[in-house]
């Protein structure tokens, strides 16, 4: 990466601290509500972060060309990720939370969202230090 270019990460810190804090609180419907609201976020964040950093090691050029799943299966390739299948998972439901007409669909994303906090984390740990040295 350019070392005049530096990304900076605070966004996704932030989102990363809210997402754990409300999942370190007992679980209602306006906590779980809360956790998919921030999950929802957070994923976005995470993704286009990651997006960004692969396309200053690889070439905006070629970045752009990639699917979703085409930047997770490089992200893990490189050891950003650990498997880009979660991550696949993540964004269905990431994709579902748009459609919550049950509360057991809910659950499942609140559930999702527990998984993919120490994800996320990682990835987010990883950035920082693929992108900013």
């Amino acid at each position: 990466m350019d070392p005049a270019i530096e990304l900076d990460f605070t966004p996704l810190e932030k989102a990363i601290e809210s997402l754990r804090r409300a999942l370190a609180q007992p679980k209602n419907e306006f906590i779980r509500d809360s956790v998919i609201q921030r999950f929802e976020f957070c994923y976005e964040l995470g993704w286009k972060f990651l997006r960004r950093c692969l396309a200053e090691e690889e070439g905006a050029e070629y970045v752009r060309h990639l699917s979703r799943k085409d930047i997770f299966r490089l992200a893990a390739q490189k050891g950003i990720i650990d498997a880009p299948e979660q991550w696949f998972d993540f964004h269905r439901a990431r994709n579902e939370t748009s459609h919550l007409d049950s509360e057991n669909k809910a659950d499942e994303v609140y559930e999702k969202a527990r998984e993919f906090l120490p994800a996320v984390e990682k990835l987010l740990a990883q950035l920082e230090k693929r992108c900013n040295d």
